[in-house]
């Protein structure tokens, strides 16, 4: 409460609200405008007689900070014999209030006394995850208009995420963040990318996955560098505010634009985040691909698959943002490394250089509404030979906060994963004429896929939830004799 928000810095206030003058003056006069934690002031809902000594004590004590300092003559007398007879009213409240400020003090000393580290914070997500998918046969190697190869996932299986955090605070302006990851489960073969879910990250044992530094080297201005999680994901702003493999949306085509995919995530590099204006922002990355995790052989940080990318993120007004993409990547044995769509985009792993455009644009209607969508486009070549490459992907999406109950999120995506709509590389480098006939002669995709994911994220405390989803996916892997693909999620999610 060391700074009180103006009414209109509440997020489920409008100036249209019938009591948004008097919340105003109270801002105003007093100071003493007190919400929740999470930026709402939940006008609407009942208020209990302790809620309302909360506030008339936060009043109180600006009250008596105004008259400390000299400027009573804010306060008039009828205003302070209100205030006495309201203290005379919830007497028993305020100093059962008391009560409890001074035993929260006094077990915030004990948990200090022993917290993990002075400097040091902890926190983790674990994940555990059920999903199964329909029985189905894909049109694949040869895809020749005869759906004949097994989907091996359809029977349910577990999948678990566990991420470990470690922030070091080293003054007010600086940290150093590692993070560690183990996974279970992801590691099964699968017909395609098509369906795969956000929490399934592969891993071999405890990895490093994040190991870089913050700076704020002005006010205006933040750097970081690091060894991995130096990525798109880490240092760009989003403007779709309900991400996150434990809390957002399933599936990772759901996650964000595609091409802020583009490189992977186990990068080194260096990024920076510059606030130019109050209401535009700009960030940009690069970084360097740890091939070792693939099996490849790693190489440097500017001789492997290397990725240079820009932000500009604008918000226009308070409800709506925008955000502009654009990536410039080089990889060793043309594939994006997105994981999403048509990631590889040779048919021999030629190298592949690749400029890469998109925009975000996320309007948040009401408190309870959000409208959101995306478009990509990708063009690539392989250099010192004729020919390029183009892929394109959309998404649409609707983010329900607070739907049935406070803390909780729906949301319905519909959208289309990385396609190649054109091709023409070298003979034998075509993605799509390779897989029909194996000779790789210039065209596009036969079809195009289209996923629908709805999803309800159900609180049960603060730190635990439950998601139950559906993905419908039709014309799998953009070819459209293959068998439709539905998968069913229950997502368990843990934070501490």
């Amino acid at each position: 409460m060391a700074q009180i928000p103006a009414a209109s810095q509440f997020r489920d206030i409008q100036p249209t609200d019938w009591a948004f003058q008097a919340l105003a003056e109270l801002r105003e006069r007093y100071d003493c405008l007190a919400g929740y934690p999470d930026g709402t002031y939940r006008g609407n809902r009942p208020l209990s007689r302790y809620e309302f000594a909360a506030g008339l004590n936060a009043c109180l004590s600006r009250i008596e900070e105004i008259i400390q300092f000299g400027a009573g003559e804010r306060i008039t007398r009828e205003d302070l014999e209100t205030l006495r007879r309201l203290q005379e009213e919830f007497e028993t409240e305020l100093v059962s209030l008391q009560g409890r400020v001074d035993s929260l003090e006094a077990r915030t000393a004990q948990l200090e006394n022993h917290q993990f580290s002075t400097t040091t914070k902890l926190s983790g997500i674990t994940v555990f995850g059920v999903q199964a998918r329909n029985d189905n046969r894909a049109d694949l190697n040869p895809r020749d208009g005869i759906p004949d190869t097994e989907d091996p996932r359809s029977d349910p299986y577990l999948t678990t995420l566990s991420l470990l955090f470690l922030r070091t605070d080293f003054d007010p302006r600086s940290y150093l963040k590692i993070g560690l990851l183990n996974s279970t489960g992801a590691n099964n073969p699968t017909v395609s990318n098509d369906g795969l879910l956000a929490y399934e990250i592969p891993s071999s044992g405890l990895n490093v996955f994040d190991l870089h530094f913050h700076w704020l080297a002005a006010d205006n201005f933040a750097v970081l560098v690091g060894t991995e999680g130096v990525n798109m994901f880490n240092a760009f702003r989003g403007p779709n505010r309900f991400e996150g493999a434990a809390t957002g949306s399933l599936s990772l085509f759901s996650q964000r634009n595609p091409i802020l995919w583009i490189g992977g995530y186990n990068s080194a590099g260096v990024a920076f985040d510059w606030q130019i204006a109050e209401k535009v922002s700009v960030q940009g990355v690069y970084s360097s691909l740890n091939l070792g995790r693939f099996g490849i052989l790693s190489r440097g940080l500017f001789d492997g698959v290397t990725t240079a990318a820009l932000q500009v993120l604008v918000t226009p007004a308070d409800p709506f943002d925008i955000a502009f993409h654009y990536v410039n990547n080089y990889s060793i044995n043309g594939s994006l490394f997105t994981g999403v769509g048509d990631s590889a985009l040779t048919a021999n792993g030629q190298p592949l250089q690749t400029h890469a455009f998109g925009a975000t644009a996320n309007w948040q209607i009401s408190p309870t509404v959000t409208l959101g969508a995306w478009g990509g486009y990708t063009t690539s070549h392989i250099p010192g030979q004729s020919g390029s490459v183009q892929t394109t992907n959309y998404m649409a999406y609707l983010s329900l906060p607070d739907l049935f109950k406070e803390g909780n999120l729906g949301g319905i995506y519909i959208g289309v994963p990385p396609k190649i709509v054109s091709s023409n590389l070298p003979i034998g480098s075509n993605v799509p004429d390779f897989l029909n006939t194996g000779v790789g002669a210039a065209g596009g995709q036969p079809g195009t896929t289209l996923q629908i994911e709805a999803f309800y994220r159900m609180n049960i405390t603060d730190n635990i939830s439950i998601t139950p989803g559906i993905i419908q996916i039709f014309n799998p892997r953009h070819t459209p004799n293959s068998d439709s693909i539905t998968i069913g999620v229950l997502r368990t999610s843990f934070l501490f």
